[in-house]
């Protein structure tokens, strides 16, 4: 694992905002809520969360353009999905009031693995958004139901590999994310064979690493919110 660092606070105006540093990977993510749902749980009496993700122009070594409306990049809506999927995983909205939460990921500065490094400092956030919401009593019960955390996996030059930065990632033979909660569970493998094929031995050797790296995402985690183990 690169070092990793979740930096809460980062900005004044959202309860939860968290800068998230995985080696020089950096996504400032920030929860907020709004006292309304969407109209499919109208009336039902249970809270939302939704997501969105982007990368700034300067993120990348050449500029990126702007997501724009109506003009929203492919990758972008994918990754967004996958916080959404993965945060709700870990949430229990029977607990909450009628509220959404939206959780926003925009990196700042991109050396591989934006999307787990996203999730994983989203937890964070949202961690301090559902303490301010507590605070405020529009809770029933504590929502969150345990961790997440997520980090890439691959296979460099015949090895697996935690954790890639963007130099190993694109000469990678295999790419996959892992999303895992704290009881163990994954909520989401994504992989693929980017070079070459891989066989089961591999692919175990890639979720025991995996799995150890979120383990110390977790620890992380932890430690900034002043959690106990």
């Amino acid at each position: 694992m690169r070092p990793i660092r979740f930096e809460r606070g980062f900005t004044n105006n959202a309860p939860g905002s968290v800068l998230a540093c995985f080696g020089e990977t950096r996504v400032l993510c920030t929860a907020t809520w709004q006292d309304s749902v969407p109209p499919f749980l109208q009336g039902k009496g249970r809270g939302w969360l939704t997501a969105e993700y982007s990368m700034l122009p300067a993120s990348t070594n050449s500029r990126k353009s702007r997501d724009r409306a109506g003009k929203v990049d492919g990758r972008s809506v994918e990754i967004q999905r996958l916080i959404g999927r993965a945060l709700r995983a870990v949430v229990a909205f029977d607990q909450m009031t009628e509220r959404t939460i939206w959780v926003d990921c925009d990196v700042i500065q991109a050396d591989g693995g934006t999307r787990t490094a996203a999730i994983s400092g989203a937890w964070v956030a949202l961690h301090d958004c559902m303490r301010a919401m507590d605070g405020r009593r529009i809770l029933r019960s504590w929502p969150l139901t345990g961790q997440l955390g997520a980090v890439s996996v691959g296979v460099v030059k015949g090895e697996p590999v935690c954790d890639l930065d963007y130099r190993e990632d694109s000469s990678a033979d295999v790419d996959m994310n892992l999303v895992m909660t704290g009881d163990g569970d994954f909520v989401e493998l994504q992989g693929s064979a980017e070079g070459a094929t891989f066989g089961r031995e591999k692919l175990d050797r890639m979720l025991a690493i995996g799995e150890a790296g979120i383990r110390q995402i977790f620890e992380a985690q932890r430690t900034a919110l002043d959690l106990p183990e």
